[in-house]
């Protein structure tokens, strides 16, 4: 990822090194959503460990956490696309699940 040069900043960009700073928000934007997101509700930002190596603990189970709601919330909409037979809650919009877990493509 690069950040902006130091110093004044240049007259004449070229298109790739635009496009290249934009690619490196958008990376930057999902981290940092993430870390917020953490602090709101996985209350990371609440850790009061006092040694190093419990608040490295703290810190990563508060992430295993945070995988495995993202799991537990994919595997809920699996089940819920599984049992429902005219694709209403639209989970996979190309794809539709058999009852033999094997995955056709919409016509």
């Amino acid at each position: 990822m690069s950040d902006p040069p130091l110093g004044m900043p240049k007259k004449n960009i070229s298109k790739s090194t635009k496009k290249q700073a934009l690619e490196d928000e958008r990376i930057r934007n999902s981290i940092e959503g993430k870390f917020g997101e953490s602090k709101r509700r996985f209350s990371l930002g609440r850790v009061m460990a006092k040694l190093s190596n419990t608040s490295q603990t703290t810190i990563a189970i508060t992430f295993l956490v945070m995988n495995l709601s993202a799991l537990l919330r994919q595997a809920f909409w699996l089940f819920l696309c599984l049992f429902e037979k005219k694709h209403f809650f639209s989970c996979f919009p190309t794809v539709m699940i058999n009852k033999d877990y094997a995955l056709d493509k919409i016509a």
